[in-house]
């Protein structure tokens, strides 16, 4: 399990551009660099994100070696609706980590 920080307005007013921003920890490996030994590490990235409001998606990326360690990802979206917003981050090695935040539209 992987510590995110996600940080979105409380509230908003429908019609409101808002911006969201989502970070995980995570090392991140690139595969290219070698250990002590010499022997290469193998690579642990997050290859995929993906935002949904309730069942339709809002944003997706996918990512690739050059992405830091901890990522930010950085959106804006448009409120229309009261929902929950699913986070969801894929990587390397069959990880998952997936939060939810209640997106609030007044």
């Amino acid at each position: 399990m992987a510590r995110t920080l996600i940080h979105l307005p409380p509230t908003v007013r429908r019609g409101d551009v808002i911006d969201v921003r989502a970070m995980i920890a995570h090392p991140m490996e690139t595969g290219f660099r070698a250990d002590s030994n010499g022997q290469v590490l193998p690579r642990d990235i997050i290859t995929r994100f993906e935002c949904r409001l309730d069942d339709a998606p809002v944003f997706a990326a996918d990512l690739f070696a050059a992405i830091s360690a901890n990522p930010m990802i950085a959106f804006t979206l448009r409120a229309e609706r009261s929902g929950t917003l699913h986070f969801e981050w894929e990587g390397d090695h069959g990880f998952r980590q997936r939060e939810s935040r209640p997106l609030v539209v007044e």
